[in-house]
């Protein structure tokens, strides 16, 4: 312990006497039967710790944290003692992306920068002590190494951080959405209808609206779109690739003969790469056809299951249309302990999002410096989609008349300091093979270790940030960050990512943290 912070609450106390020293005894009853996360992610120690708390929740679903010891924060009362309430606001009507940041406004950061070494001290000064993170704990590689919830620092954000001006420069316009909308839409529209020709083996697709747009956290401008065209696939077989979990092979049950999807084969199995070159033969000849709107096909990238549009006429606008499998069952074995949202969002709407169906894209598995054409790869956009849209415990969460909490923006945060540190260090090739996918597997991690709605309060948004980025940094630092549907797929393995690039932007972010995020002004 720090001396001086070991004087400072000597004397608290003793200006206090009527005040009730904290309890060392064990938690309540109530707080210990609550039941740790399901989520794999923290190791038995860090719970029995994250007990001994005593935190306690009442029952339904207007839930609160116990109260701090008063001699552990008394900064932030002191700051918060004179800040006007401002009422918070419901989402805006239009993809909650328009409006004011509403909530008090904290002062921007005046200090200078520190370097990307540590932190800075001011020789010479008694007054009180700097907050600093406690120790990180350290956390065992393997399948369960994710950052436990107790090495958060609850005054881990600075007063000098204002992330709500940040928040208003990423917002998306009304006129702008409105105009992206409708040229995304004619285009794509008009390639679905050729798709669905009695020309095209895919004639039975559907529409299917995925990505950071349809699902209310895109940033900045409305320039990138995702969109699926599915195609549902009866009686089919999946044989896993290696053991990997997320690819598989596609056999169907029956003989295939009379299918338009049999010219597809390579053995006995669909072949992804046939299918998806097709689907792009198609795609290409269509757009010809296109009036009115310049369209352009950007061109394969190797491995991507994406057909990429650009739109340069009447705006740029990138437009990912992805041809996907629908599949109707139960999922694979390897999601069984997935999607650990049951003390966050509940155990009827995991069992309920666990009968919809799952998709396979044309991603195919890397093999050494080659990948396996033949295999697909597990997709669950539209659970993502579901859950970041009912993210609450409380049903009316961020709802017109509800309490809004901060969660989409500290996701949008998130992608928005990726977004920004890759265009910092445009030429450095160790940024290439983080996507903001990373930050959404993340920030879903961090949802399920903090289930509360009073954890995501709007006016503790700073507090908020800043944990998802240290259990990011965390990740990076046990080059582990577990797949939310398929806990046995590591995203940061070396054979995805490399060290030298893990180590590169977990330094970068440091220094970012450490300085007030200089980066967001």
């Amino acid at each position: 312990m720090d001396p001086r912070r070991g004087k400072a609450t000597r004397s608290a106390r003793a200006s206090a006497p009527n005040a009730s020293p904290p309890s060392a005894s064990a938690p309540s009853a109530k707080g210990a039967a609550r039941k740790p996360s399901e989520s794999p992610v923290v190791p038995a120690a860090a719970r029995r710790k994250a007990q001994t708390r005593g935190s306690t929740r009442s029952s339904g679903s207007q839930q609160k944290e116990s109260a701090p010891d008063p001699q552990e924060r008394p900064p932030a009362r002191a700051r918060r003692a004179g800040t006007k309430k401002v009422p918070r606001s419901a989402e805006d009507a239009v993809d909650g992306q328009e409006g004011p940041v509403e909530g008090p406004q904290r002062p921007a950061a005046t200090r200078p920068p520190l370097s990307r070494g540590g932190s800075r001290r001011t020789r010479g000064t008694r007054s009180a002590p700097e907050r600093r993170p406690p120790p990180v704990p350290a956390v065992p590689r393997g399948p369960d190494p994710l950052a436990p919830e107790d090495m958060l620092d609850e005054e881990m954000a600075p007063d000098s951080w204002n992330l709500r001006p940040v928040l208003e420069r990423l917002k998306l316009r009304r006129q702008e959405i409105s105009e992206a909308a409708e040229v995304v839409n004619r285009v794509v529209d008009q390639l679905l209808r050729r798709v669905r020709s009695f020309k095209s083996e895919f004639k039975d697709v559907t529409l299917l609206r995925a990505g950071s747009y349809y699902e209310q956290v895109k940033i900045s401008a409305p320039d990138e779109f995702d969109v699926m065209f599915k195609l549902s696939l009866p009686r089919i077989e999946l044989l896993e690739y290696r053991g990997s979990g997320a690819h598989y092979f596609v056999k169907f049950k029956r003989d295939p003969k009379g299918n338009p999807l049999s010219q597809f084969l390579e053995g006995e199995f669909l072949s992804a790469s046939k299918m998806l070159s097709k689907f792009r033969e198609i795609i290409k000849e269509e757009i010809k056809n296109i009036e009115g709107t310049d369209v352009e096909m950007k061109r394969k990238k190797r491995g991507s299951p994406a057909v990429t549009l650009l739109i340069t006429k009447p705006k740029a606008i990138s437009v990912d249309i992805i041809l996907t499998l629908e599949v109707r069952g139960s999922w694979p074995a390897s999601t069984e302990e997935g999607l650990p949202i049951s003390n966050w969002l509940g155990v009827k709407v995991r069992r309920s999002l666990r009968l919809e169906p799952f998709y396979l894209v044309p991603k195919f598995a890397k093999e050494g410096n080659d990948f396996q054409e033949e295999t697909w790869r597990l997709s669950f956009s539209h659970i993502e989609k579901h859950i970041l849209k009912n993210h609450g415990q409380s049903k009316t969460c961020c709802e017109v008349g509800g309490v809004k909490c901060c969660r989409k923006e500290c996701l949008k945060l998130m992608k928005y300091l990726l977004e920004e540190l890759k265009k910092k260090f445009g030429n450095r090739k160790e940024l290439n093979q983080f996507c903001s996918y990373h930050m959404k597997i993340t920030f879903l991690h961090v949802c399920t270790q903090k289930p509360d709605d009073s954890q995501w309060r709007f006016e503790d948004l700073e507090h908020c940030f800043a944990n998802c980025v240290t259990y990011f940094l965390e990740y990076l630092r046990t080059e582990h960050l577990e797949h939310f549907f398929i806990p046995g797929v590591n995203l940061f393995s070396p054979d995805q990512i490399k060290k030298t690039s893990i180590k590169f932007l977990s330094k970068e972010i440091e220094y970012e943290k450490n300085n007030g995020f200089l980066l967001f002004q």
